[in-house]
């Protein structure tokens, strides 16, 4: 059954304007970015084949949902790859190679590439449920280094291949993604580092790199709704897994009058609702069996939680009939979103309709005059599903 959880030390320092200032200090000039030695706008625009994903507005669904207005940030195309983990992934290489070199992070893809190259043999090494360790593999590719990605028993073919077809090793773990996790960590070495967006004592710096790198995504959807001088979202809605996506969230947009907060998570997998209702990190025992298989995470990464638990005012569960609701509806607007990617939709249908969600839909005055802001974090990265779901196969849209 889908649940909720109203964060209320979030609800009542959404008000407090200390709390406020994230947006702000990401507003800078092109000059200053690239004048920086360590923001991650100014270097994902140096990568090949860099160009902002699309904002989408969707007039249709949001007069079928009951709002004023609905954007889809749509990562289902990003580097050439059906997914967002290349934002996160790619910056926090960088910040790991360099640091390698007891230098800041690059400012430029072919500065990182000339890093790289005076590493090698250096290999990179993550778990992944598919999308982050394709990103991790890719980079890797590009920078021509060795690559070896960890995953759970039971991950789709179709993801397995396509890391595969990034040139990296691929080892399955018997058992569910946290155990895929710490058997990466093992491998950390002089020449082996792990990539991973999720953290563990002793382990930390990358993943937050991971978190900053998203803020690239956050300045792109600032840039796009001045653009087309549309209203700055109310209410927010993000898929978590173990936090990372959720977390720039939280960090561009929670304080001072800033939108409403809502994180969505599989039912069985719950491990921010159950975490924010105990106010400490909870492990979810899996197994974890939801379609949306990146967000099948039972343990929040350490280096997230302290801005979920200070900026979401909210977390709610879906089940999976809701993420297939999700997928056709957003294929109805021409977004192409997988199962873990329709989740921030799974989560806003049953927020505006459930009978169980009346009283947070009440107490955040989620409706007719709201502007929601979510993000579709991948295409079809397991195309017979997909196709199963949607009733025709994914198709690159023009």
């Amino acid at each position: 059954m889908n649940r909720f959880y109203v964060n209320e030390a979030a609800a009542r320092r959404a008000g407090e304007p200390a709390a406020r200032g994230a947006a702000e200090r990401g507003a800078r000039s092109a000059a200053e970015r690239a004048a920086s030695t360590s923001d991650p706008v100014a270097f994902h625009q140096s990568m090949p084949g860099y160009e902002p994903t699309p904002l989408v507005s969707t007039p249709e669904l949001a007069q079928l949902v009951g709002l004023a207005s609905l954007v889809v940030k749509d990562q289902s195309r990003c580097f050439g790859l059906p997914a967002f983990k290349i934002i996160g992934a790619s910056w926090a290489v960088n910040c790991a190679v360099s640091e390698l070199l007891g230098l800041p992070p690059a400012p430029t893809f072919a500065a990182l590439a000339e890093r790289a190259g005076s590493l090698r043999p250096l290999k990179l090494v993550t778990a992944t449920d598919g999308n982050h360790g394709r990103a991790v593999a890719h980079m890797a590719a590009l920078l021509g280094l060795e690559a070896t990605i960890y995953v759970p028993r039971g991950t789709v073919q179709a993801r397995v291949a396509a890391i595969e077809d990034e040139g990296a090793r691929l080892i399955v773990v018997e058992g569910p993604y946290d155990d895929a996790v710490a058997r990466a960590a093992q491998d950390a070495g002089e020449r082996c580092l792990i990539v991973s967006d999720t953290s563990w004592s002793g382990y930390e710096r990358t993943p937050r790199a991971v978190i900053s790198g998203y803020a690239t995504i956050m300045h792109e959807i600032d840039e796009q709704l001045d653009a087309r001088g549309a209203p700055r979202p109310d209410v927010v809605l993000v898929q978590n897994g173990v936090g990372a996506l959720a977390a720039a969230v939280g960090a561009h947009y929670g304080g001072n009058e800033g939108p409403v907060l809502v994180a969505v998570e599989p039912d069985d997998a719950a491990c921010m609702l159950e975490s924010l209702a105990a106010g400490r990190i909870v492990t979810v025992p899996g197994p974890h069996r939801s379609i949306m298989a990146g967000l099948n995470c039972g343990t929040l990464s350490m280096v997230a939680w302290p801005v979920l638990e200070r900026t979401f005012q909210l977390c709610i569960t879906v089940d999976d009939e809701r993420a297939r609701e999700a997928m056709k509806l957003l294929d109805g607007a021409r977004i192409e979103s997988g199962e873990s990617g329709a989740a921030g939709l799974a989560g806003l249908l049953a927020l505006r309709s459930a009978p169980e969600f009346a009283e947070p839909r009440s107490r955040f005055g989620i409706g007719p005059d709201s502007h929601v802001l979510l993000f579709s974090t991948e295409g079809a990265t397991d195309p017979e599903a997909y196709a199963a779901v949607v009733g025709h196969s994914p198709a690159r849209r023009t």
